[in-house]
């Protein structure tokens, strides 16, 4: 028997805790009750659940659908993309079956990746791995939860990268059903047409939409203007790095001071207004290339520029406990890692 191996990849970092992994994890029982009842997934539907924050770990192993029951969702600090698609890679190379010339092996697997923030380790080489050895014989489709996840990111791994821009529980209910209805076309057209592309159900009455990964954002690359919000009194503001140039006169200056952007400073900003005059449009960069701490334009909190899991920029001061203005996710303040984080630039 030919298996339809379906991944469920799942950001578990700590800004999907609450109602959103809830929701999640609702959802994923929903679709194994739905399946269950469709003869065409039945027959061939093997389902493994992967999560992934700081670390990722496979919680369930390729599972036969009557077999299969949903996990506890944990979660964890961090959304290490790139550690989440080590895994899947792995497993997919020990268990899914390759089709040689003395047996038919598994069909094209599906991969549904859902996640609501930016990758927080160094990608990069996963994703090279992914695109050169796994993007052909896999239908990946990317769902951001919510806009906040960097949907030109995603874009490297695949041209289904969609936007559940409502995340109440109506908007996910619908959202799953959809995913139910996707892998019952999948799994039918494999078994009655031996046609294993993943066949995406109709969007029509769900708050779902393509993600717009084509535009080109056009920066002022002398600039790099990052959009903070100050965790006290809860206004905007916008903290300016310049770009630091090399002088050909100083090489060893140059090795000492590499290039990349120095503070110039903080700077409060009428929120309604900013927003009237900006197009949205932003491009990340990341930290490594940033140097100089600003402190907030507002309250004097010495750290302006930390990084939330959803992505967003705020400041901190020496309280132990934070709350970020923009998501409202509490924890204690943490390090990045040597690969830095990419950060939203606004276009300059």
């Amino acid at each position: 028997m030919r298996r339809l191996p379906i991944y469920f990849l799942i950001d578990v970092s700590e800004s999907m805790v609450g109602e959103p992994i809830e929701q999640v994890q609702r959802g994923i029982r929903d679709i194994i009750q739905n399946l269950r009842v469709d003869p065409y997934a039945l027959e061939t539907a093997f389902i493994s659940i992967i999560a992934f924050a700081g670390k990722a770990r496979q919680l369930t192993p390729l599972t036969e659908l009557y077999k299969f029951y949903p996990p506890e969702l944990p979660i964890g600090g961090g959304t290490s993309l790139g550690a989440g698609l080590e895994c899947l890679m792995d497993d997919m190379d020990q268990n899914v079956q390759k089709t040689t010339a003395a047996v038919k092996g598994d069909w094209k697997p599906i991969i549904f990746l859902f996640t609501d923030g930016n990758p927080t380790d160094r990608y990069q080489a996963a994703f090279r791995r992914w695109n050169d050895n796994y993007r052909r014989h896999c239908s990946l489709v990317v769902v951001s939860l919510g806009d906040n996840a960097n949907t030109l990111t995603l874009a490297q791994l695949t041209e289904n990268v969609l936007m559940l821009k409502d995340t109440d529980a109506e908007s996910f209910a619908k959202f799953f059903k959809w995913v139910t209805a996707s892998i019952q076309a999948t799994s039918q057209s494999a078994t009655t047409q031996a046609d294993d592309e993943v066949k995406l159900a109709p969007t029509s009455g769900i708050n779902l939409e393509k993600a717009d990964t084509t535009r080109n954002v056009i920066i002022d690359e002398n600039f790099a203007i990052l959009h903070g919000r100050c965790q006290n009194t809860g206004k905007d503001y916008l903290v300016k790095y310049a770009r630091r140039n090399p002088s050909p006169e100083f090489e060893a200056l140059n090795e000492l001071h590499p290039q990349g952007f120095k503070l110039v400073g903080a700077y409060p900003i009428d929120k309604d207004e900013y927003a009237s005059l900006s197009t949205g449009e932003t491009r990340n960069i990341n930290t490594t290339q940033l140097f100089g701490r600003p402190t907030c334009p507002y309250c004097g909190n010495q750290l302006g520029v930390v990084v939330c899991e959803c992505g967003n920029i705020f400041c901190v001061g020496e309280s132990r406990t934070n709350k970020c203005p923009w998501c409202g996710l509490e924890g204690t303040l943490g390090t990045i890692g040597e690969g830095g984080a990419d950060v939203a630039q606004g276009q300059g």
